[in-house]
């Protein structure tokens, strides 16, 4: 321990969900007399729903402070030390010590450390394509970023909006634009929208979309943005076309933010984020721990360490990091991959393996998909919904579920991501106590049909 008045102190890098979250968990366990917190974060925001910010967009949610869940000043309140607008640009990990500028002044200084926490999140793609710093082309991970996007959106004196990419942002970036009253354009280089779900469910997404009024591009490669005399975009090109754009959405996805790790030598897996153990400890390093969308986790389903940026990893994360640097002891198993989305009121999820992600791992299995509704048939309001499950070909074992319908759908896959991370079989999901009334459901829920025709084909194999 260093003799800091007999404190250790815990530096944090990143002020977002995991960071914080560390950080607050672990002044719960110990106070400022003990430990102290440095907490730095190169923008102006702590503690903010990266999430939300399609809705803030769009319209639906008023503001931007609506998405904050704790300001700068209440985390400072609560005895941490937190330096807005200054990134770290260096990890010293032998010294045990991190070097931050000032993003204003460019000043420089080191900062020693006892125990580091890695919270640097991730970084929206790029292309490495013509015109893609032109001004009118954004990227949309940051609240700095969603302002700037509604900036833009209010001084375009055209309405044509072209989205690169048709993921979670991709797709809900597209209705926020819709909602704001512009032509959207969205040009996607997958099969179909939404590559998170098997092809055939993505269509129904597609036609969904395009019930919006949104114009989609499947299976187009952007080779460049063009630009107008003024500088600013003008339009988006593909192999084949050109797609007029007053304003451009990158909605490719992220990667995690990992330049500063790498630099220190910390290890990091396939998909470039950092490996940890299951108390979220960087491997082979007894006092750094990482979380958040800097990180890999273990996926349950497949065994294999897989990249989820998600806010509820996120924050469960930030919570077993401080409460072990605060020297209690917790630890994060793993995910089954659960999401859930939307496109108007459209409900979209999926939980556990798509048939591609079981194929590569070596797993035999069985596919079913049905047709049912979200309430009893005979109800007021009762609208169809589509269920696709995979089971495992001999041992009727769980390994993936996928949702798409309206009213109700979504939250479904919650009774599969437990059912996944229980390891129950189909037949075993037959016999779960789900809750019934004719407004909530059909007699057989829906899952609970998909479970009962997944049985009988594995039972007949």
């Amino acid at each position: 321990m260093s003799m800091r008045q007999g404190r250790e102190r815990l530096v944090v890098i990143g002020g977002d969900a995991a960071g914080m979250s560390a950080a607050s968990q672990a002044r719960r366990r110990k106070g400022a007399e003990e430990l102290e917190i440095v907490a730095f974060e190169r923008g102006r925001f702590t503690s903010f729903s990266a999430c939300g910010i399609p809705y803030w967009v769009g319209g639906a949610v008023p503001g931007r402070d609506d998405l904050i869940a704790r300001t700068p000043e209440e985390h400072r309140a609560r005895g941490i030390d937190l330096r807005l607008r200054t990134e770290v640009t260096e990890i010293d990990v032998p010294g045990q010590r991190v070097r931050a500028r000032d993003v204003g002044s460019g000043a420089e200084s080191w900062t020693s450390y006892d125990k580091l926490v890695i919270a640097t999140g991730a970084r929206p793609v790029r292309p490495e394509l013509p015109g893609a710093d032109a001004p009118g082309v954004h990227g949309v991970q940051t609240l700095e970023d969603g302002q700037a996007l509604l900036d833009t959106l209010a001084r375009t004196q055209g309405r044509r909006a072209v989205v690169v990419g048709a993921g979670y942002i991709g797709v809900e970036m597209a209705e926020a634009l819709i909602d704001r009253g512009f032509e959207v354009t969205v040009v996607n280089r997958g099969r179909e929208p939404m590559s998170t779900l098997d092809p055939d469910m993505g269509r129904l997404v597609h036609r969904a979309m395009e019930g919006l009024g949104i114009t989609m591009v499947n299976r187009a490669e952007v080779t460049k943005i063009l630009t107008g005399e003024d500088g600013r975009v003008r339009a988006v090109a593909t192999q084949h076309a050109e797609y007029p754009a007053d304003v451009v959405v990158l909605g490719i996805g992220v990667r995690p933010e990992t330049a500063l790790a790498r630099a220190a030598g910390l290890p990091l897996g396939a998909h470039g984020g950092l490996l940890t153990d299951l108390a979220m400890r960087v491997r082979g390093h007894e006092n750094i721990w990482a979380g958040g969308d800097c990180v890999e986790v273990l996926n349950l389903v497949s065994g294999q360490e897989q990249y989820v940026p998600l806010g509820t990893h996120a924050n469960k994360h930030g919570q077993v990091i401080g409460a072990n640097a605060g020297g209690g002891y917790a630890t994060f198993p793993g995910v089954v991959g659960t999401a859930v989305s939307k496109v108007c009121d459209l409900e979209i999820a999926r939980t556990g393996l798509r048939e591609k992600d079981a194929r590569r791992v070596g797993l035999e299995f069985e596919a079913v998909t049905i047709e049912s509704t979200s309430r009893a048939g005979y109800y007021p309001g009762a609208s169809p919904m589509t269920v696709k499950m995979l089971a495992e070909r001999r041992t009727g074992r769980l390994l993936g579920v996928q949702i798409v319908g309206r009213e109700g759908a979504a939250k479904r896959v919650d009774i599969a991501a437990v059912a996944l991370t229980a390891r129950l079989t189909v037949e075993q999901m037959t016999a779960l106590d789900l809750g019934y009334a004719p407004p909530f459901s059909p007699v057989w829920d829906p899952v609970l049909v998909a479970a009962r025709k997944a049985a009988q084909r594995v039972r007949g194999n």
